[in-house]
C-alpha cells in the first residue's frame, strides 16, 4: 500500500495539476478599480493614493477546462435519486468521449493580494507597489490518450498512441511588483512593472516523449522519455533497484515560527518578470490600449527531487472499460496502473536546478466614451503557453462617476463558448472601495443529488471566474482641473 499511495500521489500531481498561468479579469479592465493596473500598468486608478491590504483587497479564482461539462461526467441514475460519476458501471460516457479534443486542457488558478500601494506622485506621474501570492496549475492530457483508457484497446490493436501533449505543473510563488504610470505626452502614456518572484514549491513534468502501443495481448507497450522535478520538501524513498518506494515529508520547517517564516520568505527559489504598457488617446471619445504582462521565469533551487523515466516498460491491458463490464472495480484499476507505473520512474541521485516560464499575456484595447462616464470597450486577451495560445474577446459596456460608483457588463467569447456574461459592481463608503465581479456569470444550471439533497451547479464548466475585495482609497484625481487630459480616461 506504500507504493500505492506513492504513486497515486505523483500520478495525481504531475497529471492532474498543470503549467503556471496567471488568470486576467477582462470585465474589471474599464472600471475604476486600482487592480486594473494589474492588467495593464499604464492605467493610472482615479484615487490619489490607495492601499490594498492582505486578503481583504483582492481574491480572485479561476476554473477553466476545453473538454468537458458537468453532465459530461455527472449523471443521475436510473431512478433519479442519486447522481453517479464517470467512473460508475452505469454511467454513459458517450458524451464525454465525444467531447475530447487532441489537447485536453484543465485550469485552476488562485491569487491573493498580500498588499497594495498606489500614489499619485505629481500631475501625471503614478507610482505602484504590489505584493500577490499565487497557486497556479494547468493539466493536460492527450485525446487519444483518453479515448484509449474510457473507451478500451478494441479501436487501436496495433497502434501506438502520441502522448506528447501530456503535461503537469503546479506551482506555488509570491509575485512583488513596483512600477509607474507617466505621461510622455498629452496622448500617449506608459506604463512599466517589474517584479520579483519568488517560488514557494512547485512539481513539474517535463515530457520529452511519451507514446503508448497496443499489443495484440492487449497489453500497452509504454516508451517513455519524462522527468518530473520537484521543489518542494519533500523526500522520495527508493527501494534496492532504485524504483520510488514511499515519500516522506519534511515537517520539521513548521517546528516554531521563526523556521516558518524562513521557509516561505526565504525560498531561494527566485525569478523576475515584467509588465509593459500603453494608453493611447485619439480624441477626446476615443482610446487605444495595450498591454504585454508575466515576461517572466522562475529557478528552481531548493528541496530539488528529480524523478526519471526514460525507458520501456508493459502496462496491463486493464481500461475503464473493465470497469463498466463489472469485471473490476475502481479501486483495483487504479491499483493496476500504479503498480505498473512504478517500473516508469527512478530516483536521480541528482538535485538539478531547473525553470520553469510564466506564460506571458498579450492584452489590446479600444474604448469609445460617447459621455463622462459611459465607457464601451473592446478587449483582447491572448495567453501564450510555448508554441500554444489562447484567445478571448470581450466586449463590455462602463458605467464610472469618478470612484464613487463602477458597473461593467461584459460579453466574452471564450472556452470554446459565445454565451459568457460577465458582470462587476464597485461602489465607494468614505475611505473604502468595495466591489466584486465575475467574469462568466453561469447561465445554465444543473444539479448534484446525494443523500436526498439537491445541490445546484453549474451545468457549463469552460471557465468560472471570480474576484472581490476591498480598497482603501483617497482622493479621487478627477476633480483636479489642472491636469492633463490623459489623466481622464477612467
Amino acid at each position: 500500500m506504500k507504493r500505492y499511495r506513492l504513486f497515486s500521489m505523483i500520478f495525481i500531481i504531475a497529471l492532474v495539476f498543470p503549467r503556471a498561468q496567471a488568470q486576467n479579469s477582462q470585465t474589471m479592465y474599464y472600471m475604476n478599480l486600482p487592480q486594473n493596473h494589474l492588467l495593464n500598468p499604464a492605467i493610472q486608478p482615479v484615487s490619489k493614493v490607495y492601499i490594498g491590504l492582505p486578503a481583504i483587497s483582492g481574491v480572485n479564482v479561476d476554473f477553466s477546462n476545453n473538454f468537458f461539462n458537468f453532465s459530461d461526467i455527472f449523471a443521475l441514475n436510473s431512478t433519479g435519486e442519486s447522481t453517479i460519476s464517470l467512473d460508475h458501471p452505469d454511467f454513459d460516457a458517450g458524451n464525454f468521449i465525444a467531447g475530447l479534443r487532441d489537447r485536453n486542457k484543465i485550469e485552476l488558478r488562485s491569487a491573493v493580494q498580500l498588499f497594495g500601494l498606489g500614489i499619485s506622485a505629481g500631475r501625471d506621474l503614478y507610482i505602484f507597489l504590489d505584493v500577490n501570492e499565487r497557486i497556479e496549475t494547468n493539466f493536460g492530457l492527450p485525446g487519444d490518450g483518453l479515448r484509449l483508457l474510457f473507451s478500451g484497446d478494441d479501436n487501436f490493436l496495433g497502434q501506438s498512441v502520441n502522448m506528447n501533449s501530456l503535461a503537469g505543473d503546479i506551482s506555488w510563488y509570491r509575485e512583488t511588483g513596483l512600477g509607474f504610470s507617466k505621461n510622455i505626452t498629452s496622448r500617449l502614456r506608459i506604463g512599466v512593472r517589474g517584479k520579483w518572484l519568488s517560488g514557494v514549491a512547485n512539481i513539474s513534468l517535463e515530457n520529452k516523449g511519451f507514446s503508448v502501443t497496443v499489443k495484440d495481448d492487449l497489453t500497452h507497450q509504454v516508451d517513455a522519455d519524462l522527468m518530473a522535478n520537484i521543489s518542494a520538501p519533500v523526500e522520495i524513498l527508493s527501494d534496492g533497484d532504485g524504483m520510488p518506494d514511499d515519500i516522506s515529508i519534511d515537517d520539521s520547517m513548521f517546528d516554531d515560527t521563526r523556521k516558518m517564516v524562513d521557509y516561505f520568505l526565504k525560498t531561494g527559489n527566485n525569478g523576475v518578470g515584467l509588465d509593459v504598457g500603453l494608453e493611447y488617446l485619439l480624441s477626446d471619445r476615443f482610446r487605444l490600449s495595450a498591454s504585454v504582462t508575466d515576461l517572466g521565469y522562475i529557478r528552481w533551487k531548493r528541496d530539488l527531487t528529480n524523478l526519471q523515466s526514460k525507458n520501456q516498460f508493459v502496462l496491463s491491458g486493464v481500461n475503464f472499460r473493465d470497469i463498466y463490464d463489472g469485471s473490476i472495480d475502481f479501486e483495483e484499476l487504479g491499483q493496476e496502473l500504479f503498480d505498473s507505473l512504478q517500473k516508469a520512474f527512478t530516483v536521480s541521485a541528482t538535485e538539478i536546478p531547473y525553470r520553469t516560464n510564466i506564460p506571458a499575456g498579450l492584452i489590446l484595447g479600444a474604448a469609445y466614451s460617447p459621455s463622462g462616464s459611459l465607457t464601451l470597450g473592446l478587449l483582447s486577451h491572448t495567453r501564450f503557453d510555448g508554441n500554444k495560445f489562447r484567445e478571448t474577446l470581450t466586449f463590455s459596456a462602463n458605467f464610472n462617476i469618478g470612484n464613487a460608483f463602477s458597473t461593467s457588463l461584459a460579453y466574452t467569447a471564450a472556452g470554446y463558448r459565445y454565451d459568457n456574461l460577465g458582470f462587476g459592481l464597485a461602489f465607494r463608503l468614505g475611505f473604502f472601495q468595495i466591489y466584486a465581479l465575475a467574469d462568466r456569470i453561469p447561465l445554465k444550471w444543473n444539479k448534484f443529488v446525494s443523500d436526498g439533497k439537491s445541490i445546484p451547479v453549474p451545468e457549463y464548466l469552460n471557465t468560472l471566474h471570480a474576484r472581490a475585495g476591498m480598497n482603501l482609497v483617497f482622493g479621487n484625481r478627477e476633480m483636479r482641473k489642472k491636469d492633463k487630459p490623459m489623466i481622464l480616461t477612467q
